[in-house]
């Protein structure tokens, strides 16, 4: 597909995780949370969005999205542009947008923050390793590109930011590069981490134990397989995948690879086993040039969330879909007037968090909160 998602390079910018946030919003401490600026929270919802009441609107300014619940429901994990850094960085705030504090330490690009279950320890991926500045942008002329940087290690830390350590991958040698290494998202039992990675040649998903040990490969198809999230009861994992089929994919595929990029114009939605197996499709719409990405669960495991531009016919808009594991049951959740994405379900299912661009300016985008109806 060579069609470029226009609303995305006009202030969506795609990373693999979460956006590529680089607008500014106000400043917050690493160390001491503070309050945002006063701003008019409750946002009226469009009458179709029938599972979505007091909308809350939790950032203002800049761009934040993928904002995800910690196991006891009151603390979110988010990625952002604020404090003035031109790159993404990891912040937590509270469910009412209160208590905002930088949690990665300001240098290099973050991406895909998470947290472990206990709550003690959090978790993301960050190319500060390899250099405090910022990652070059993707090559343009490439057309719509993600990049891939391969200086991405997955860290985690305390809930403040401190005791920064690395948790995969870890004794490398002297001047060897780690690869792309993010997407990573912890089980519920606080056990197993799943991610995507390149150390096959390949975007391929790897799990692992949480203390980064038993690395274990678990798909390997051709193609970029990325986005995975455990079930609530860790016996499966859904992702987005895109695979090319024709010579001129494979070989366009294989050479923006090499180059350590992807074009993500074409994903569809796939679960399987834990251990790699029984491998599902849930979508199928290549042939139609739609791009399904950033599943998640809701709260029973019986369904997911997902963002897609499937109803947009010059696929620039996304907005959140849900559906069921057998790919029935398909149903429109928002209808923003350019991006809603990243959605997220709090642990005991009575709360909606998602990323939108609406009541905002042009390039920002924000993280809302609502009650989930049924």
């Amino acid at each position: 597909m060579r069609q470029r998602l226009k609303s995305l390079e006009k202030g969506l910018p795609f990373a693999f995780c979460a956006l590529a946030l680089t607008s500014t919003a106000f400043a917050v401490s690493r160390h001491k949370p503070a309050s945002q600026t006063p701003q008019k929270t409750s946002i009226q919802a469009d009458p179709r969005e029938v599972h979505l009441a007091n909308i809350k609107q939790l950032t203002f300014g800049g761009e934040n999205a993928e904002a995800y619940f910690r196991a006891d429901g009151k603390s979110l994990i988010l990625q952002s542009s604020r404090e003035g850094s031109p790159c993404d960085q990891e912040f937590t705030m509270r469910p009412d947008g209160t208590g905002v504090r930088r949690v990665s330490n300001g240098q290099g690009r973050t991406t895909c923050g998470w947290w472990f279950p206990n709550g003690k320890r959090l978790l993301f991926s960050s190319t500060h390793e390899g250099s405090p500045d910022c990652p070059p942008p993707a090559d343009k002329s490439q057309g719509y590109v993600w990049p891939v940087y391969p200086t991405y290690k997955i860290f985690t830390a305390k809930p403040d930011g401190s005791d920064l350590k690395v948790l995969f991958p870890q004794n490398l040698k002297s001047g060897e590069l780690p690869g792309y290494n993010a997407e990573s998202v912890v089980s519920n039992d606080g056990k197993k981490i799943v991610f995507c990675s390149d150390r096959s040649g390949d975007l391929d998903i790897w799990s692992m134990d949480a203390d980064g040990k038993n690395v274990t490969q678990l798909t390997k198809r051709l193609g970029y397989e990325g986005g995975p999230w455990w079930s609530p009861d860790g016996k499966q994992i859904a992702y987005r995948a895109y695979y090319p089929e024709t010579e001129k994919q494979i070989s366009d595929y294989k050479s923006l690879l090499a180059q350590h990029l992807i074009r993500p114009t074409t994903l569809d939605l796939f679960v399987m086993n834990a251990d790699g197996t029984n491998v599902r499709r849930l979508t199928n719409e290549a042939a139609e040039n739609i791009a399904s990405f950033a599943p998640s669960w809701t709260h029973d495991g019986k369904s997911l969330v997902f963002a897609s531009n499937r109803q947009d016919p010059k696929r620039r808009k996304f907005e959140v879909y849900k559906i069921n594991l057998d790919g029935s049951g398909l149903e429109r959740i928002t209808f923003g007037e350019q991006f809603d994405g990243f959605p997220n379900f709090s642990p005991d299912g009575k709360k909606f968090v998602w990323a939108s661009n609406r009541n905002g300016k042009d390039h920002e985008t924000n993280v809302f909160i609502a009650d989930w109806k049924e």
